[in-house]
């Protein structure tokens, strides 16, 4: 008697065969979606992370257009501004939030290699992984339903059998006890009943063979071959999902590493809005807009009721003129007009002079030294900007000599590698003709001898205005004081009328034409000029070796006195004893002016 899994025992007479395999006890169906499930969760984190490294790169695109948006534009009047604190504090805020961009560029950057790359390679290993355990789960299936088939048709080929054995045993004895049946089919039917029996013993030693095959086949499906398949599906599943346990952390750490960077941006952000100073910004502006006038003097009073002629002061409200045209106004509030040099009431025709002029020539003229520039053609202005007030056409003429030395710089730089290709093609004919370079090199000395004299004019009028700006100590005086003549000439000189005792502009008899100043006097005027007083002292942070004409060298921590701020070109005038002064770089020295010295200049 054989046992058969889940069916009745066969002995003899068999129950009825079942046709497949019992299933439902592998749960291969339930892994395999189990596991799909799995993968479209890790390709849904992938896409995740893809779409948030997106965010981070146009996050930090939008921040470096908004960062170049609002940068200054080279050489315009924007970049002019952004010498002040606050606004260099904006630019440094600018120039930040650029690299803050960087570190979002950093974090995209970062997770797309570690995470969306790394992962997007392993979801394509895992699919393949899965597929093999499945691949191997169901033939492994097949095998068994296989050998069950191959069991069962043995079965049913022992049952048949055994059947047909009966049949002709039964037949055969029937025959057996029929007494008119001849002995000779007797025989016949008890032949056919052996050979029945004799194939029902066959068929059953085959099924017994196949049963203990299915027995061991089956045993070794449920005990081996599906347990070793369960658990690499089970590892490759715990793979999977510490894989996504260690892209989460990575996504995490992306960020953190970037954090002390962008920290650190921030702290310059806050160090920057502390080193804004209003103090030195509204200095800055002072500097900027000083005209280098003093205040002008009291306004003298004009007696009316005297029955004389009327003569126009230098100081009167109004002029005699009846154009009935409204007047410039000095100061923004004086309504007085203070021009030390008021034409003379010659006729008519001189008392109608344009107020521009005259206001011209206050603004930049001086006693026994100033006679007006020829304007530039097209009404441009003066080349020599005496249009404006002395500060300001000092920093104007250092723009242009500046300018100027700039563009011999360019023109020399040209001439030099010119001269070294002309070198070249002397040494190497075949490279090119040597003789092909001399026009443009022709073109370069002169246009360099150009710019050279173009820079001694400009140096002339500066070093002029230089000499006329008014010392530190100078108090207010009255404008007609200021410009009172040493001699006749020195008046002629710049101007053709002269100032009576009493205040008042009179008619010369002479003089009518305009006379240029002797050398002699201007010199002489220099020589005689008293030394700048002291407004501070400094100490010198840096060996300075003043080796320019005007410079004076300085050691290291040498004590000397200021006698002239910085005006904004980057230079403070210092003096060591009577006989040595100069200028020294202002970054090279620490400044510490008298507070009454100092104030006494902050007139704009």
């Amino acid at each position: 008697m054989v046992s058969l899994p889940h069916r009745s025992v066969l002995h003899g007479a068999v129950s009825a065969p079942c046709l497949c395999y019992p299933k439902g006890k592998d749960q291969f169906d339930n892994l395999e979606k189990h596991t799909q499930w799995g993968i479209d969760v890790l390709e849904k984190y992938i896409k995740f992370v893809k779409e948030r490294t997106e965010i981070e790169l146009s996050y930090a695109k939008q921040l470096r257009n908004l960062s170049k948006k609002y940068q200054p534009k080279k050489n315009s009047k924007e970049e002019e501004e952004y010498r002040y604190t606050s606004t260099r504090a904006f630019l440094a805020t600018l120039n930040e939030m650029n690299d803050y961009a960087g570190q979002h560029e950093v974090i995209s950057e970062n997770m797309t290699s570690l995470i969306t790359g790394e992962l997007t390679r392993y979801v394509q290993e895992l699919k393949q992984e899965r597929k093999s355990h499945f691949h191997d789960g169901r033939k492994a299936q097949q095998h068994i339903e296989t050998c069950w088939k191959q069991l069962e048709a043995s079965k049913r080929r022992f049952e048949r059998d055994c059947k047909e054995a009966d049949r002709a045993q039964q037949y055969f004895e029937k025959m057996d006890a029929d007494i008119n049946v001849t002995k000779a089919d007797v025989e016949k039917a008890r032949q056919q009943a052996q050979l029945r029996h004799q194939m029902a013993e066959d068929s059953k030693a085959e099924y017994s063979s196949t049963l203990q095959k299915f027995n061991s086949e089956q045993h070794e499906h449920y005990y081996t071959h599906i347990p070793n398949i369960f658990q690499k599906i089970q590892e490759m599943e715990e793979r999977r999902i510490v894989r996504i346990g260690e892209s989460m952390k990575t996504f995490a750490e992306v960020d953190r590493q970037v954090i002390p960077i962008i920290g650190k941006c921030l702290d310059e952000i806050t160090k920057a809005a502390e080193s804004v100073d209003h103090k030195n910004d509204s200095q800055m502006v002072i500097e900027a807009f000083k005209s280098g006038f003093e205040p002008p003097g009291d306004i003298e009073f004009e007696d009316f009721t005297q029955p004389m002629k009327r003569t126009v002061s230098e100081s009167s409200l109004s002029n005699s003129r009846g154009d009935g045209k409204s007047e410039p106004k000095f100061g923004g509030k004086s309504k007085g007009k203070l021009w030390p040099f008021i034409k003379k009431n010659k006729s008519p025709k001189q008392q109608k002079e344009p107020l521009s002029h005259r206001f011209n020539e206050f603004m930049t003229s001086k006693p026994k030294i100033h006679c007006f520039r020829s304007l530039k053609r097209g009404g441009a202005g003066p080349e020599d900007f005496s249009n404006l007030p002395p500060e300001q056409r000092r920093k104007k003429l250092q723009q242009k000599v500046d300018e100027l030395n700039r563009d011999i710089q360019k023109e020399l730089d040209q001439r030099d590698a010119l001269t070294k290709m002309k070198d070249v093609y002397i040494k190497n004919p075949q490279m090119g003709d040597a003789a092909s370079v001399d026009h443009r090199l022709s073109e370069l000395a002169q246009n360099i001898e150009k710019l050279r004299l173009e820079v001694q004019k400009f140096e002339g009028w500066l070093a002029e205005v230089e000499g006329r700006l008014p010392s530190r100590n100078e108090q207010p005086r009255r404008q007609s004081g200021m410009y009172e003549p040493q001699n006749p000439s020195a008046v002629n000189s710049c101007a053709q009328d002269r100032e009576s005792p009493d205040g008042s502009y009179t008619e010369e008899q002479s003089q009518e034409t305009e006379m240029k100043v002797p050398a002699t006097d201007f010199d002489d005027e220099f020589d005689d000029e008293e030394p700048l007083p002291t407004i501070g002292t400094c100490k010198a942070l840096y060996t300075f070796e003043g080796q320019n004409e005007g410079t004076i060298s300085v050691a290291e921590g040498e004590m000397l006195y200021v006698i002239e701020e910085d005006k904004g070109d980057g230079w403070t005038r210092i003096r060591r004893n009577e006989d040595e002064e100069g200028y020294v770089p202002t970054s090279y020295v620490e400044v510490y002016l008298d507070k009454n010295a100092k104030g006494a200049m902050t007139y704009i």
